[in-house]
Parts: structure tokens; C-alpha cells; sequence
């Protein structure tokens, strides 16, 4: 089997906005950021799961947790299998494959994308247990650090791995903080469906925008701040989609449609060949 294709085949059946930009990455980096996302898409299924219940969860992702930080040069087949037990057929095809995921990347960053994903499992756990109940603004910035902001540091990380890049990391975080405030404006009826409000207390989708644009303007710096290279092709084609959904979101729409997609990919490429 050919781990490789077979992740980029389960990436772009899970996101629509991370398969274009992993895909057009170098060898090397595009294992690594493959390896990092699915990963963290598996315990993201996990924390989004509509029949598991909270308790349930946090097993779960503790468990991958600590899986995760018992690796040493890869981990046995059967590794995750004691944690995943009597979930096996629940559990979506990405989860139960997170063991192929974290032995996708090079061996000389592998480590930290499992030391990444771990920290990320044990704040997703703690959330299921309280049932994601975000009162203030800095409970949100607590949950979006743990599921997001903390990725854009591990991406900064794989950038200095690759070809030494060096990022402001204060930025870093608000790339990551800037996109999640961006699903959650866009998962908001859905949430509220399921009995989750990542809104703090008096918050209406005005002030979560005003927060997402805040983070975004530091997503925005952190992304002109890089060199030409695949960091910079990589960042700005999620940070435009962030950008055309607040847009569509402010216009009545529910999200992008793939039209408007499509037409932020072309503007953007035109944009990067002029530039070229």
C-alpha cells in the first residue's frame, strides 16, 4: 500500500480547504503536514462524534493521548487498538487509521507532530467534559488556542524543520485562533443543535466576527511575513477561504459555495503569477 497516496485520497474526502494546499507541497513537507493534519482530523471526529457521549470521548481521546507519548520510533500495529476497543465500528476510517498518520511524516519531525497531537487530545478531552462551555472571552481563546492556535505553532515548527523559515509565533497563533473562529461563525446553528455554544456569554455573531477579524489581521501579518516558498502557498489558500466565508457569512450565506471557492483559488493564483 502506498501510505502516501492513500492518505491524500482520505484527506480530500475530509477537507475541502486543507487537500489543495497539502497536496501542491514539496516531498517531505507534504508527508509531514499530511501526517500533522490527519492526525488531528482523527481526534477531531472524535470530539464531533453525534452519538458518543462526553464521558465517552474523553476516554477516547486520552487514550490517544496517551498512545501518542508512549511512541519512541513509531508505534506497534496494535498500538491504538487497546484505547479503540468496542469502538471499532463507530468510530470514522480516519481515527481508526491514526496510527498509519503518525508514521506518515519524516522521522526526524514525527515526534513533534505526536507530542502536538497529544497536548491537542488532553484540551479536547477536558472540553468534552465540561461540555464546551465557554462563558468569557478567555475561555474562547483557552479553546482556540488548545485546537488551533497551538497548530499554527507546530506549523510554524515544520516550516524551521523543512528550509529553516523563521515566523513571528505570536501570529502564528492567531493563523490558527483566526480559522477556527471562522468555523465556529460558520458551525454555529449546528453546534447550537447539538447543545454546544462556543459564544461566551452575551457574545452574537457581531462580536464572534469582530473576534475572528481580530485574529485574522494577525493571520494576515503572518502570512506576508513569509518568503516565497510552500509555507507561503500553503498558508494563504485556507487564510483567503477564512476571509471569503466571514465575507459570505456578513451577505446572509451559510458558507462558501464550491463556485466561490473555485473563484478565490483563480484570484488567488492569478495574484501569485503576477507576483512571480
Amino acid at each position: 500500500m502506498d501510505l502516501r497516496r492513500d492518505a491524500l485520497q482520505i484527506l480530500k474526502e475530509t477537507s475541502r480547504t486543507f487537500y489543495i494546499p497539502i497536496s501542491i507541497l514539496p516531498p517531505g513537507l507534504q508527508e509531514a503536514v499530511a501526517s500533522a493534519y490527519l492526525c488531528m482530523r482523527a481526534i477531531d471526529e472524535i470530539e464531533d462524534h453525534p452519538t458518543l457521549d462526553n464521558p465517552t470521548k474523553a476516554k477516547l481521546l486520552r487514550a490517544i493521548s496517551l498512545t501518542l507519548q508512549s511512541g519512541v520510533d513509531g508505534f506497534p500495529v496494535d498500538a491504538f487498538a487497546a484505547g479503540f476497543s468496542g469502538y471499532e465500528d463507530i468510530l470514522e476510517e480516519v481515527t481508526i487509521r491514526i496510527r498509519e498518520w503518525s508514521i506518515l511524516a519524516p522521522e526526524t519531525i514525527a515526534p513533534r507532530i505526536w507530542d502536538a497531537t497529544a497536548a491537542m487530545s488532553d484540551r479536547m478531552a477536558y472540553w468534552a467534559e465540561v461540555n464546551w462551555k465557554v462563558h468569557t472571552e478567555a475561555d474562547l481563546d483557552r479553546y482556540t488556542f488548545g485546537v488551533a492556535g497551538a497548530v499554527g505553532l507546530m506549523l510554524s515548527d515544520l516550516w524551521t524543520w523543512y528550509d529553516g523559515t523563521q515566523t513571528n509565533r505570536t501570529q502564528a497563533i492567531g493563523f490558527g485562533r483566526g480559522l477556527q473562529a471562522v468555523n465556529i461563525l460558520r458551525n454555529h446553528v449546528e453546534d447550537l443543535g447539538r447543545g454546544v455554544s462556543f459564544f461566551p456569554d452575551g457574545w452574537n455573531a457581531v462580536k464572534m466576527q469582530e473576534y475572528a477579524l481580530r485574529n485574522l489581521a494577525l493571520a494576515d501579518a503572518y502570512t506576508s511575513s513569509l518568503p516565497a516558498g510552500p509555507a507561503l502557498q500553503f498558508c494563504q489558500i485556507p487564510l483567503a477561504l477564512a476571509h471569503g466565508t466571514i465575507e459570505a457569512l456578513a451577505n446572509g450565506k451559510e458558507k462558501l459555495s464550491r463556485s466561490d471557492v473555485e473563484a478565490l483559488l483563480q484570484q488567488l493564483n492569478s495574484v501569485n503569477l503576477k507576483a512571480g
